[in-house]
């Protein structure tokens, strides 16, 4: 028990503490006096207590009301709805509306259904067709119905969707093709916004800016397209399948081939580019042949440089950027490039000189007053028609083509230094056959030695190595003249592995090869000696006998190159041996192999191929390759290189080149002549046996019969 001592200063500490024991429902002072009976604990019990089974009413605020007194604010309970029954009416409305909508609709058959669709489909046809017509007859007035047509590129409809699209992507490619100006549209400034023009002007610039911001749209939206196709990224309305998203992509990718080609100087080309260029390394065949072939058409058409500087950038650095790897049509491209000629040497600005005005000084003294007058009219119209036009200059062209062909090399070099194992060596050896003339000279040296190494590496395929010989020699034969370089292991190789040649269908080899020829002997004849040429010429005939018809075409013909540019190579036409020694055809080395003790037998046998082209080579080159006379060759066939021969008489289709009129004689005939011609001999058999015996001697007779063959 506590004594009253410390009960009566527990229940002072207690009125002190108002914090903890102040009953929060009362309005009273804290420092009341409590009541005597009463305990703080038996108050705080006598609070009523109530439970929030309702819900707190909302209230909304409403104007304000000002009297004399002041203001008074006004509310209003915001009206709460029963959720849970709203919710089973809404749920039975809609089932009463479906159950109604399925008593009206009623179910159609597959005919009624497909017809119904064809329908919906020509509708779509007929508007497309109308917007189409209404652009294209008024692009100034009617472009704003670019984007309704383009609104079309959302079709909602399922049934009809796919194709839709595919009409409206292809409808806006052409449209955009035949409306666009031969010039590319500049943002205006703002000062030439705030100034004032004339109503064709405005109405001009209005029709440009529309026909941008159309453009843009669209190639955004193709762009979506593919992205979608790529990242196998459905809609959430589902309207298209992921199989149809496939054809959608492919549409998207041919509308913008179509344009990349069509429309290069026009704006987004550089954006088109960066689309197209990735889609080429794509593991759908149909796609990246698409890109491929768009690419090479752009390559082939840009005469200028511009668009192709930007192909090769993009190009470059999606090699890069993957480490090299992707396909190698993606580097065969470059051999499509239009660059005949770069300046290596000095700036392009210093190539040719700029047109020339005359000064003041030379008219005043060669001129008339008159004539300075006139002078001086004839150069302001030059200079105003040379701005106009805007026409590039050769120094402008060859400067882009420097470019271009840097960037090239680089990627080929970069390759030849980290990737000599890369499936993307064959074409960069290929691409440096064909560009190896406009290497600068600087590099010739380090890159024979790269050529050099990577031939004697042995790691190599026959195709592969044809291209470093090729290569090496394209270097050699152009600036490369002036360079103390022997080429003795280049000639060696390719004497060595002719016989390696594919003798069947898969012959492409044979074109490398001629090519070969042509550069090492005919570009190069005062650097041959005697000795190699007769090498050559002996193992190309023997090898003439081993290949296909156009094969032996070619080589027949490059030997006429052969015997034409170098003195004394008829003595292979002659049995008698010119020096001493044996000829040794097994020997790799040409120069050591005693050619000049042989004779060119196979030509005798090639006179008798079932080819008539290489007969006629054959006894062209029997009777010493004339140039006039009757051994000497049409001039049609004399004027063609070895390549062109080779591709002209080709048998890829599976059939003779040139065709052979066949007879076949009558089967009837020909039993008839064979019955006529046994019985002849049958006849005289039996005229030898009767001859040599007797009539007393039938048995001989019979026994004579039987051993004959003809019994």
């Amino acid at each position: 028990m506590m004594d009253e001592d410390d009960l009566k200063l527990m229940e002072d500490l207690a009125q002190k503490a108002s914090f903890l024991t102040r009953d929060l429902s009362s309005d009273e002072p804290v420092h009341v006096k409590k009541r005597k009976h009463e305990s703080v604990i038996d108050k705080y019990e006598k609070v009523p207590r109530r439970m929030q089974t309702e819900p707190e009413k909302e209230l909304i605020h409403l104007l304000p009301i000002k009297d004399k007194g002041g203001i008074i604010p006004q509310t209003m309970e915001k009206p709460v709805l029963n959720v849970a029954q709203n919710e089973e009416e809404d749920t039975e409305e809609m089932e009463e509306a479906e159950d109604f909508n399925e008593e009206l609709l009623p179910v159609l058959t597959p005919e009624e259904m497909a017809a119904q669709r064809r329908q919906k489909l020509q509708e779509r046809k007929m508007h497309i067709a109308a917007l189409a017509s209404a652009i294209l007859s008024e692009p100034d007035n009617n472009i704003k119905k670019l984007k309704e047509l383009r609104a079309m590129l959302m079709e909602q409809d399922p049934n009809v969707a796919v194709i839709v699209r595919k009409l409206v992507m292809v409808s806006l490619m052409e449209i955009f093709k035949d409306i666009a100006p031969s010039y590319k549209i500049r943002p205006l400034t703002e000062a030439e916004k705030a100034t004032k023009v004339k109503k064709e002007t405005q109405k001009l610039r209005e029709f440009e800016e529309g026909l941008v911001s159309q453009y843009k749209f669209y190639l955004e939206n193709l762009e979506q397209t593919i992205k979608d196709w790529k990242q196998r990224k459905l809609k959430k309305s589902n309207v298209i399948s992921l199989k149809a998203y496939k054809g959608l992509a492919e549409i998207a990718v041919k509308c913008l081939c179509e344009l990349l080609v069509a429309l290069p100087h026009f704006n987004f080309h550089n954006n088109i580019i960066v689309l197209i260029v990735p889609l080429m390394n794509d593991a759908s065949k149909m796609i990246s042949e698409l890109c491929f072939e768009a690419v090479k058409k752009l390559f082939k058409q840009d005469k200028l440089g511009y668009a192709s500087l930007g192909v090769v950038k993009v190009i470059s650095g999606l090699v890069r950027g993957r480490n090299y790897d992707v396909r190698p049509e993606v580097l065969k491209v470059f051999l499509h490039l239009r660059i005949k000629e770069v300046e290596l040497q000095k700036d392009s600005e210093d190539i040719a000189p700029k047109k020339k005005f005359m000064t003041y000084k030379e008219k005043r003294k060669n001129l008339s007053r008159m004539q300075r007058k006139w002078k001086k009219a004839e150069e302001k119209l030059e200079r105003e028609l040379l701005e106009a036009e805007a026409s590039e200059s050769k120094e402008k062209k060859l400067k882009l083509h420097t470019e271009t062909l840097n960037i090239v090399f680089v990627t080929y070099f970069r390759i030849l230094k980290k990737a000599q194992k890369s499936p993307l060596l064959p074409a960069v050896l290929e691409g440096l056959a064909k560009f190896a003339h406009l290497i600068n000279v600087e590099f010739f040296d380090d890159l024979l030695i790269v050529l050099h190494s990577l031939i004697a590496s042995g790691g190599l395929s026959y195709r592969e190595s044809l291209h470093c010989v090729l290569s090496a020699f394209h270097i050699l034969s152009g600036q490369g003249d002036v360079l103390n370089i022997d080429p003795m292991k280049f000639y060696t190789h390719l004497y060595k592995t002719l016989f390696s040649l594919h003798a069947g269908g898969t012959n492409d080899d044979t074109g490398i090869v001629l090519q070969c020829m042509d550069v090492m002997f005919a570009k190069r004849r005062k650097q041959v000696s005697q000795q190699r040429a007769l090498a050559f010429l002996k193992r190309l005939s023997t090898l003439a006998l081993h290949v296909l018809p156009n094969s032996s075409v070619g080589i027949l013909a490059t030997n006429r190159v052969l015997m034409q540019t170098f003195p004394k190579m008829d003595l292979l036409l002659d049995n008698e041996s010119q020096g001493s020694g044996v000829y040794l055809p097994e020997l790799e080395e040409p120069e050591h192999c005693n050619a000049q003790n042989t004779a060119l037998w196979e030509l005798h046998l090639l006179q008798r191929h079932y080819h008539p082209m290489v007969q006629k080579f054959a006894a062209h080159l029997i009777v010493g390759a004339p140039t006039e006379g009757s051994g000497a060759l049409s001039l049609d066939l004399s004027q063609r290189p070895a390549t062109e021969l080779f591709e002209a008489y080709s048998m890829r289709g599976m059939t003779f080149n040139p065709p052979v009129a066949s007879v076949t004689p009558r089967r009837k005939d020909t039993f008839s002549q064979m019955g006529s011609f046994v019985d002849e001999e049958l006849n005289k058999q039996l005229q030898q046996h009767i001859s040599e015996t007797t009539v007393h001697k039938p048995l001989d007779f019979a026994k004579h019969l039987k051993e004959s063959s003809l019994l």
